[in-house]
């Protein structure tokens, strides 16, 4: 059945179940008390090649599912699903090999011709698969000029993107039938809590257990068309980086391209609210910051490697809020002190050793960020810098020609993800999922910097 609209249609030629190839015995994995903190919400990945030079694509295809199972039997948690297990009394990915969906996909369209600028168009419904039930569902499609593209969706409650990275990595290496350059660790004990367990206040201000919110009246629950989220992808040149770095690094403290970026964005989307006579609205950024590295420091190589292979969610959200109005008046160099201060509160150990043991003590209730507690404008940005996707994905066919997250359109939460570029080094690749009204304000106001992705820039 196909999926069609203006531009192109997607016709799925078979839809199997790939499980992983070793012999079975079911178990329970409990959740982390990092993994608690992520909503129960999907993200996804998708990777976009040129025609391959040889074999055709059914081979190819069967060779994917091959190699596949092969990665399910190293990520066995990916060929489960996540079940309420009655005698631990919580959530916990059931380990049952029931397998992942694998679609098999043809699309009339060519890899020149896809508009990667708005994914909502060419990758929203038709090159990413929809998780209908487990927790990773995967579709690869031929395109009509050849290209391939391989769309995983994942439940993020079971893989951050350093894990999801990982995992399709190890399928990339094993489809070249070379040896996984990382193998997966599930040791959960590695991030068990201190006894007794002890934290700092400080926590507070990062995470909170999640109240919904009181339900807005009839005309205020009404979604015009401006506040509906969207997909955007942007490029930025290196120039322009060092440009916002500079500005950000006036006051005398060298900020990193990733501050000077977040001040930037943070201003843009005060400046919105502003010109648009939405007055003194509450802003809220937040960042990732991963905590793999920082929870081994200082007890040596084997602890060191064992959090780095560790799959699942190591992830702090420290924010920052600051109402629109005293936003628009600060330089970018003072809102990158803001930026820079909140990010210090989690680029310590203590940080997150203190993080488990907070949860462990609310285990039982649902948590949330603090930046997106409130119902304000809030964005979440996220750093794929190390992912390091172009020279990783490599099924066999080459590097990959565009790479890329992907939030279905359902979330209702301001996304950011940079990315490198797959065609200049200096270059930086935005993936954006915010309202639109922001999205028109920042392509009208800052051009200079966000450039719409477009197959000249890829060189595809």
């Amino acid at each position: 059945m196909g999926i069609r609209d203006n531009s192109f249609s997607v016709k799925a030629i078979e839809n199997v179940v790939v499980g992983a190839k070793e012999p079975w015995n079911d178990q329970w994995l409990p959740f982390t008390n990092l993994d608690l903190l992520v909503p129960p919400f999907d993200v996804g990945s998708f990777f976009c090649y040129k025609k391959p030079s040889n074999g055709s694509f059914s081979a190819i295809v069967n060779t994917l599912k091959a190699s596949l199972s092969q990665a399910l039997t190293l990520y066995y948690p990916l060929s489960g699903e996540i079940l309420w297990n009655g005698v631990a009394g919580e959530n916990q990915l059931y380990c049952n090999n029931q397998g992942v969906d694998f679609i098999e996909a043809v699309a009339d369209v060519q890899l020149k011709e896809l508009n990667l600028y708005n994914p909502d168009e060419s990758i929203e419904g038709k090159l990413m698969p929809k998780r209908l039930h487990g927790v990773l569902a995967i579709q690869v499609t031929e395109l009509q000029c050849g290209g391939i593209v391989i769309g995983c969706m994942f439940d993020h409650r079971a893989a951050d993107g350093y894990s999801a990275n990982m995992f399709i990595s190890s399928w990339a290496d094993l489809n070249r039938s070379e040896t996984p350059a990382m193998f997966p660790s599930f040791q959960r004990s590695i991030l068990n809590p201190r006894c007794p367990t002890t934290y700092s206040s400080s926590i507070d201000d990062v995470f909170a257990p999640f109240l919904p919110l009181k339900p807005a009246n009839n005309d205020q629950n009404h979604e015009d068309e401006d506040n509906l989220l969207v997909n955007r992808v942007y490029y930025i040149e290196g120039a322009q980086l060092k440009r916002l770095q500079l500005l950000a690094s006036e006051n005398g403290c060298r900020r990193s391209k990733l501050e000077a970026f977040t001040s930037f964005l943070w201003k843009m989307i005060a400046l919105c609210f502003e010109d648009s006579g939405n007055h003194n609205q509450m802003c809220n950024v937040a960042l990732a910051v991963d905590g793999r590295r920082r929870l081994s420091e200082g007890d040596g190589e084997e602890k060191e490697k064992l959090m780095a292979s560790h799959f699942g969610n190591v992830l702090s959200m420290p924010y920052g809020s600051k109402r629109s109005e005293e936003l628009m008046e600060m330089s970018l160099s003072n809102v990158a002190t803001e930026v820079h201060d909140f990010l210090q509160t989690a680029t310590e150990k203590d940080h997150f050793l203190d993080l488990i043991d907070w949860v462990e003590e609310r285990r039982s209730m649902p948590l949330i960020a603090k930046a997106f507690a409130g119902g304000e404008m809030s964005v979440m940005v996220s750093s794929g810098q190390r992912f390091q996707i172009m020279d990783k994905m490599d099924f066999g066919w080459g590097k990959v020609a565009f790479g890329s997250c992907h939030v279905p359109s359902t979330r209702k939460d301001c996304y950011v993800m940079t990315l490198p570029s797959p065609t200049n080094n200096e270059d930086w690749v935005v993936y954006m999922h915010m309202p639109i009204k922001h999205m028109n304000y920042i392509e009208a106001h800052a051009s200079q910097v966000f450039n719409p992705l477009n197959a000249d820039y890829l060189k595809i």
